[in-house]
């Protein structure tokens, strides 16, 4: 991957309460033209809430807004909304996001997911839908939906700890057929515990999807894996080494030190973006062209 010479193109504001400490984790989604962030953001109070930011290109920031569009509004996210993923489905997009409390000193963490109509997404009318608990009570966060259905069924990628797991639903309320997709490796810079990124994407060979692995020491990196057009619990390509990995100063040094971590990507232009946060402070951004990344399953 190919880091853009002028990152981190998103930084914390000290003027905004709500994003004066870090700014991180975008989901991203292409529409109307342009890349549309939505990243974590972080203030004095510890909570986590969703900033919008938009770029023309894919790398420059054209537009930022200056208050949250998302923030936690039930019990189960009190303690912050984490990690955004976005896809379009029809004339309306979800988001799956990790929904956080405190509980006698603990974090429980579980999957949320709201929907907002295409249209008031555009025009920044932020007019969410109910929010969900896909798994209520689970311990269970990294939720990416497959941008269509495989035979019929929509599909999620989530993580049950340390593994990326698999689930299936008709209707996206009631998830079913849960299975275990990848374990961490045994060596190398996955073998600690690992998690979906952003939204598969679907080539001839079936669907490639970006992922981040932990190693022991507690490095986070990028790989990529392939999994079965038609049962995508079935691994088919998975990379020994990582694509991404900490490896400048503002990816090895901020509030959590040596950390990538994407929950967006989208493609321009035959052009593969990956958006990530660094150091969970910074909000970055990677490309390469996808003939490159698809070159990479085929070796």
């Amino acid at each position: 991957m190919e880091r853009f010479s002028d990152n981190p193109i998103l930084l914390p504001i000290e003027s905004h309460v709500w994003e004066s400490r870090a700014v991180f984790n975008p989901g991203a989604i292409y529409l109307d033209g342009k890349v549309h962030l939505l990243y974590r953001a972080m203030g004095n109070d510890g909570v986590s809430r969703f900033g919008y930011a938009a770029s023309l290109d894919g790398y420059s920031i054209k537009e930022r807004l200056p208050n949250p569009v998302f923030e936690p509004a039930s019990e189960s996210e009190k303690d912050g909304c984490e990690d955004p993923r976005l896809i379009e489905i029809g004339n309306q997009l979800v988001m799956t996001y990790t929904a956080l409390r405190e509980y006698s000193h603990l974090q429980v963490y579980q999957i949320a997911a709201t929907t907002i109509a295409k249209e008031d997404f555009i025009k920044q009318k932020w007019s969410w839908g109910q929010r969900k608990l896909p798994f209520p009570g689970i311990r269970n966060k990294d939720a990416v939906l497959f941008p269509e259905k495989v035979n019929g069924r929509y599909v999620m990628l989530h993580r049950i700890e340390p593994d990326i797991a698999i689930a299936y639903s008709e209707d996206l309320m009631r998830w079913c057929d849960i299975s275990c997709v990848m374990a961490p490796q045994v060596e190398g810079w996955d073998n600690w515990k690992i998690g979906a990124a952003g939204t598969p994407i679907k080539i001839n060979e079936g669907w490639l999807i970006i992922y981040h692995g932990v190693s022991v020491d507690r490095v986070y990196s990028l790989g990529i894996a392939l999994l079965d057009a038609e049962h995508p619990e079935q691994v088919l390509y998975r990379s020994k080494e990582h694509i991404l990995g900490p490896k400048e100063d503002y990816e090895r040094f901020g509030k959590v030190p040596n950390v990538v971590f994407s929950c967006g990507n989208v493609i321009i232009d035959d052009r593969f973006f990956l958006y990530y946060g660094a150091a969970d402070s910074v909000v970055c951004v990677a490309t390469t062209p996808m003939n490159e990344l698809l070159a990479l399953i085929h070796k």
